[in-house]
């Protein structure tokens, strides 16, 4: 069984940052793709970006490329979302998600495992 444990958001001005932490316990191959989703109010959960933890190999969406940059701690079993230059529109409950395979790219559909989410507000 996999559980996934996020921490790091919070309240922050337009322009500021904010790292998101995911903590990871079961076995690697049942969450060899990790990565985190957002739900904005009244939107569909998104993806925002994976990474797959055999190789360390990372994907995000077009809309935060340059802004946001996913990584993986091996030694903790933590998956890391660094958020720079945040925009009001990035204001959403992100999830970390998990997921055995290789593609990188996530859908709701397909994920294994959520975590219970952390709210990242971004004031203008």
């Amino acid at each position: 069984q996999v559980q996934l444990v996020e921490s790091g958001g919070g309240l922050v001005q337009a322009g500021g940052s904010l790292r998101l932490s995911c903590a990871a316990s079961g076995r690697t191959s049942s969450r060899n793709i990790m990565g985190w989703f957002r739900q904005a109010p009244g939107k569909e959960r998104e993806f925002v970006a994976s990474v797959r933890w055999s190789d360390a190999s990372t994907y995000s969406v077009d809309s935060v490329k340059g802004r946001f940059t996913i990584s993986r701690d091996n030694a903790k079993n933590t998956v890391y979302l660094q958020m720079n230059n945040l925009k009001p529109e990035d204001t959403a409950v992100y999830y970390c998600a998990a997921r055995s395979g290789y593609m990188m790219t996530m859908s709701k559909r397909t994920v294994d495992y959520w975590g219970r989410g952390t709210q990242v507000t971004v004031s203008s």
